[in-house]
């Protein structure tokens, strides 16, 4: 998975979540991928910084079957990688 980021000039964040069709065949499961992604965001990640867009962008069908909180550590190192967070919880 890779992060990118960019300040906006909207005045709130925006959160996009991309799976390619060459990640994961059918729309069911990119979708599923998608959704768990954007639950571990609003559950975890309310400290990112506002005013950005972020888009997270998956490369594996694995994030399908894992487990909730291994799918949460791993966007947490990928936010704290990116430097993108200050201050955290």
């Amino acid at each position: 998975m890779s992060l990118t980021f960019v300040e906006n000039t909207k005045g709130f964040t925006r959160v996009a979540v991309v799976v390619s069709k060459k990640v994961a065949k059918f729309a069911v499961q990119r979708n599923r991928i998608r959704r768990r992604v954007y639950e571990a965001l609003r559950l975890n990640f309310e400290y990112l910084p506002k005013k950005m867009d972020y888009i997270f962008v998956v490369f594996s069908k694995d994030l399908l079957k894992m487990p909730f909180s291994d799918l949460e550590k791993l966007l947490g190192e990928l936010v704290e990688e990116s430097k993108v967070c200050y201050n955290k919880k």
